[in-house]
């Protein structure tokens, strides 16, 4: 395998341009458009038992925007996102516990959130190395990309995180319990469906090659 960087699928569909310009706003669509399908996936929740982190399919699209856009416009995406949230628009997933805002931050399901911008950045930068054109390798992107999510989330939850009727850290036996092991088999199978669709696009453009 090359060590080199190759090029992300958002860069193919600016090859030959003509305009810097025209270059320059695809690219910052792109980022406004995941950063937006983060914020719609957000919405799509359901509460779990036992935990006040609910399933979402958040995690999903942070991982594809990075295959999609690299390393540095996927994580750009998510910190636009976040921005978004912590300024006041309503992209977090609704919640009656939760808390709306910067606050949300805080509390039990912050550190999830604070890792988007370094998982898009995992697997963009893995995308850079053609771990998105073949579907196994991007299986394995999307996974490590998903540890670094559950990674920042569990360390959160177990130390740091607060509620309004919660002024102690849990523990990481409780973020575990409530934080990690109801999410790791549906966030898998959703991780083995979505790690597909960057495949697919790239022979669908005609893009496609073997790693060497």
């Amino acid at each position: 395998m090359t060590a080199t960087t190759s090029a992300t699928f958002l860069d193919t569909l600016t090859v030959g341009r003509q305009s810097a310009a025209s270059t320059r706003a695809i690219r910052v669509l792109s980022v406004l458009f995941i950063a937006v399908l983060t914020a719609a996936a957000a919405q799509i929740s359901a509460p779990v038992p036992f935990t006040n982190v609910p399933f979402t399919f958040q995690p999903m699209v942070v991982l594809l925007g990075g295959l999609a856009l690299g390393s540095r416009l996927g994580s750009a995406s998510q910190l636009v996102y976040l921005a978004a949230g912590i300024i006041g628009l309503p992209v977090f997933a609704a919640s009656g516990v939760l808390p709306p805002g910067a606050l949300r931050l805080i509390g039990p399901t912050g550190g999830y959130l604070m890792a988007y911008p370094f998982a898009a950045f995992v697997v963009g930068y893995l995308a850079e190395r053609d771990f998105d054109r073949h579907y196994v390798t991007s299986v394995v992107a999307m996974a490590i990309g998903l540890v670094v999510v559950y990674g920042f989330g569990v360390v959160w939850l177990a130390f740091f995180a607060r509620t309004a009727t919660q002024a102690a850290s849990v523990g990481l036996d409780a973020a575990l319990l409530t934080g990690l092991y109801p999410f790791v088999i549906p966030d898998l199978i959703k991780l083995l469906a979505a790690a597909s669709i960057l495949p697919g696009l790239w022979r669908l453009t005609g893009h496609q090659r073997n790693l060497t």
